[in-house]
């Protein structure tokens, strides 16, 4: 088992930026690749950025490349998602995540979740 506990989220103005954390206790994190997605209201939750046990692979979804860096520090057994230039659609809870599948972008494919940290983008 794995547990995830993310934090940093808040109210930001557009233009704005934000560093959420994932802490994972419980099994070893660098035995897991880590992915952050996330969910407005209405709309189904979606992949944004994802990374290998090691750190040396990562990924993002067309809405955080660019824009959004995830990284991850093993010996803390953290996750981050540095979040650059928000947008009001970017407002969302963000939830982290950990999976055995290597390059995993789909939600079946993770089997630990945390309990999502709010974001909100406004003025």
């Amino acid at each position: 088992q794995v547990q995830l506990v993310e934090s940093g989220g808040g109210l930001v103005q557009p233009g704005g930026s934000l560093r959420l954390s994932c802490a994972a206790s419980g099994r070893p994190v660098d035995r897991y690749s880590m992915g952050w997605f996330r969910q407005a209201p209405g709309e189904e939750q979606e992949f944004v950025a994802g990374i290998s046990r090691g750190g040396d692979d990562t990924y993002y979804s067309d809405s955080g490349e660019g824009r959004f860096t995830i990284t991850r520090d093993n010996a803390k057994g953290t996750v981050y998602l540095y979040m650059n230039n928000l947008k009001p659609e970017d407002t969302a809870v963000y939830y982290c995540a950990a999976t055995t599948t290597s390059r995993a972008q789909r939600r079946y494919e993770y089997d630990y979740w945390g309990q999502g940290t709010q974001v909100t983008v406004s003025s």
